[in-house]
């Protein structure tokens, strides 16, 4: 289940990033501004990230087993239309980026359905492998531009809602939910309203939005930065992007085994730390080799190790039977942090010419999110320690959610 799980999160996310490699070559044919060249890889992230906290609290309700094949199998009709007439034009790509979005929800899907399959002390690593389903992004970025250059601009689509189709189809046969999975009573809004109580809802919101934003942030715009500050080619720039991508995608799983045996505070602090030293050398724009370089992949390994370790937070301190509904939220925020820097970036170079203060910004919010984690973060966590374990129809699950 945990692998069927996620390569549905995988492929979803593939189809989730199909925009952002095509992003240079867009403003090239459509003569786009920087603004709105970021505005186009943007829209699927925010709509993706908005449409988790309903799927997330419909997870809760129905399982993964119900939602993973509907929502790949919608995801399939933006791609589509996408890949046979909505590139012509920047309004046509804008409002097929607008539904592509959906294929980010799978993650709100995912997390609950994987966190019911295992008991509290094997939840961070178990999610934290779901977690580099992520890697869908990198899929994206090594094969978009190269089918796009040998086959046309529909080959990445049509292949890729191909792959959705089968997915849907194996993900509707195979999957089963967990045994003794806590299904919740009460309607979709008081759910809703519950979630928005729980501390834990915002406080790993903030951090997922500085964890997973900056992941999703440097997936969508690191192809634009390298080309525009280092002079990179197209194909070059995805391809450092889909390095970038794949160390984090690989430290995902590591952070959330590390935070299993750590605790989530320690792990979550020295990753926001090397974020911070990350920013802050890459906002100097130092040569790529080597140093700017180390700085980005330093970067990379400490945002995927951050967005496991949240993750593995969330599975300690959330009641049972309000997963989906918080991850919902929490991957809203995520996806959130990730919509807002690609246009900030595009915005300050526009103004400046430079993408220094960008880098600035991020290594602010980092120091901001490494003094939450080692004050308000800890002191919840240690909270939640002295709790009683709670079991609930299995058994198994920790009940430790403390209210806003």
């Amino acid at each position: 289940m945990l692998a069927l799980a996620t390569v549905g999160f995988a492929v979803n996310f593939w189809a989730w990033a199909l925009l952002s490699p095509l992003g240079p070559r867009f403003k090239e044919s459509l003569d786009l501004s920087s603004f709105q060249q970021s505005l186009l890889v943007a829209v699927p992230v925010v709509v993706g990230s908005l449409g988790r906290v309903p799927v997330g609290a419909l997870t809760d309700r129905f399982g993964g087993r119900v939602m993973f094949p509907i929502v790949s199998a919608v995801t399939i009709v933006p791609v589509l239309s996408l890949g046979l007439a909505g590139h012509s034009s920047l309004a046509a790509l804008l409002v097929g980026g607008f539904f592509l979005g959906i294929g980010g929800t799978a993650f709100a899907v995912g997390v609950p359905f994987v966190n019911a399959w295992f008991p509290p002390e094997r939840r961070g690593l178990g999610i934290g492998v779901f977690g580099a389903g992520m890697g869908g992004t990198a899929i994206s970025a090594l094969t978009t531009v190269r089918l796009v250059d040998a086959r046309g601009m529909a080959a990445p689509f049509l292949i890729t809602a191909a792959v959705l189709a089968v997915y849907a189809v194996v993900a509707a046969a195979v999957l089963r939910d967990a045994p003794g999975r806590t299904v919740p009573a009460e309607p979709l809004a008081r759910r809703l309203a519950v979630t928005f109580r729980l501390g834990i809802t915002w406080q790993a919101s903030a951090l997922y939005a500085v964890a997973f934003g900056g992941y999703v942030a440097f997936s969508v715009y690191l192809p634009t930065y390298l080309k525009t500050g280092y002079g990179l080619t197209q194909a070059d720039a995805a391809n450092r992007m889909a390095g970038f991508v794949l160390l984090a995608v690989a430290m995902r799983p590591v952070g959330g085994w590390l935070s299993d045996r750590l605790g989530p505070v320690r792990i979550l602090a020295g990753a926001l730390a090397v974020v911070v030293a990350g920013a802050v050398v890459q906002s100097f724009t130092p040569a790529l080799a080597p140093v700017g370089t180390v700085a980005f992949l330093a970067m990379a390994a400490a945002l995927g190790a951050g967005s496991g370790a949240t993750f593995a937070l969330v599975a300690l301190l959330t009641p049972a039977d309000r997963v989906g509904s918080v991850t919902g939220v929490v991957g809203a925020a995520g996806g959130l942090g990730g919509f807002l820097p690609p246009l900030v970036m595009g915005s300050l170079y526009g103004e400046y010419g430079t993408y220094a203060a960008g880098l600035a910004l991020l290594a602010i919010v980092a120091a901001a999110a490494l003094a939450f984690t080692l004050t308000a973060v800890r002191a919840a966590v240690r909270g939640g320690d002295r709790k009683p374990r709670t079991g609930r129809r299995s058994g198994h699950h920790r009940i430790a959610g403390t209210t806003a």
